[in-house]
């Protein structure tokens, strides 16, 4: 049997009944905008990655949107994005009309660090995009402290990792988390959630989220009809209370990859001091990563490569890429032709574990 490279559907199993039962009681209330299902999910996720508020909108596309315009990104503006991320990270830039300028990656963490995102600034550097790629938390603070720039934390990949004890989502000025159905919070469809310690910046992206409205007679900004619906937030509550649990199957498949000796035969991602990842991705580096991929793949696991064209070299980037200085990228383009990712999941057994790396070592 193939083992799959996400399981979305064993750890949600025991959950269909209540979360039927629930979603009748949202059809039978007809509340489905806003309303005490959503309120009452932004309240529980705030508590969660602990800020003062968290607050539902569309999808994370939206979520890095809307987080760069409460900030006061704009055009003329310049905002860092690392290379070596989804194409949402710095589409959402780009869209608000603003300059993505991208930043290399530190090659043990694959994620942002000061030094990576040094090269990258200039006088019109109005923010910064730290990406928590594959669950692993970017040294987010210490990016803060350097350089005194907001930092947007794309947690997307992350809900349930920390930092020294600080929670993903929590790590920058403002976040921007996805509930794409194969996260590690995922929505029956799409959502998205952003949080912050900073009430005026809560009360501008709730008006953002609303066609720039705070009170639906008066409209400020030009905005976006940008919400958390009420049965996606009613079915998030209750995935919410089984998160960590979720995160710590992660951990132990993580850490059953490693006991089996897979670190033997790829190279594995090193999270920086003081993290606790939330292993999206098991995401390593091989020379030959395509030849391995297609061996792992006939022998029933799972694999495939993520961003093999980073975004500094995708077509519809090249404007701003060459619209003004671009340093170099040499992390990201060696990384992005060698990584390879295999499955992990809350329920993935030492037995696949041991499985799959018994299929790379057969290579």
């Amino acid at each position: 049997m193939t083992i799959p490279l996400f399981d979305i559907k064993t750890p949600l199993a025991p959950l269909q009944a209540t979360i039927i039962k629930r979603v009748t009681e949202v059809i039978e209330s007809g509340r489905f905008i806003f309303g005490p299902e959503v309120e009452g999910f932004e309240h529980e996720l705030a508590e969660y990655v602990g800020t003062r508020d968290a607050i539902g909108v569309g999808n994370g596309t939206e979520a890095l949107m809307i987080a760069a315009r409460a900030l006061g990104v704009g055009p003329g503006d310049e905002v860092v994005v690392p290379s070596f991320t989804f194409y949402a990270s710095a589409e959402a830039i780009a869209a608000i009309g603003a300059r993505p300028v991208f930043c290399d990656i530190d090659k043990d963490t694959r994620n942002v660090t000061p030094d990576s995102v040094r090269p990258a600034l200039s006088a019109k550097t109005k923010a910064i995009v730290a990406v928590d790629l594959c669950g692993v938390p970017a040294e987010v603070p210490a990016i803060r402290k350097e350089f005194g720039l907001p930092v947007i934390e794309d947690a997307a990949q992350a809900l349930g990792a920390s930092l020294d004890g600080q929670r993903a989502g929590a790590l920058g000025d403002i976040g921007a988390i996805s509930f794409f159905p194969s996260k590690n919070l995922g929505a029956f469809g799409d959502g998205g959630a952003i949080t912050t310690d900073d009430p005026e910046l809560a009360e501008k992206v709730r008006a953002l989220r609303f066609h720039g409205s705070r009170n639906k007679e008066s409209f400020e900004y030009i905005g976006y009809n940008s919400r958390l619906d009420a049965i996606q937030a009613a079915i998030l509550r209750i995935e919410l209370a089984h998160l960590d649990e979720w995160c710590s199957g992660r951990k132990a498949a993580y850490a059953a990859y490693l006991k089996a000796g897979l670190a033997e035969y790829v190279g594995v991602c090193t999270p920086p001091q003081g993290s606790d990842p939330a292993w999206y991705l098991c995401m390593n580096t091989h020379p030959q990563a395509d030849a391995v991929i297609a061996k792992l793949k006939a022998a029933g696991v799972s694999a495939r490569s993520y961003y093999r064209k980073p975004l500094h070299v995708q077509p519809a980037m090249a404007p701003y890429v060459n619209a003004g200085p671009q340093p170099p990228l040499p992390v990201t383009d060696e990384l992005a032709a060698t990584n390879l990712v295999v499955p992990i999941s809350p329920v993935l057994t030492e037995a696949q574990a041991t499985e799959v790396v018994a299929a790379l070592a057969a290579n």
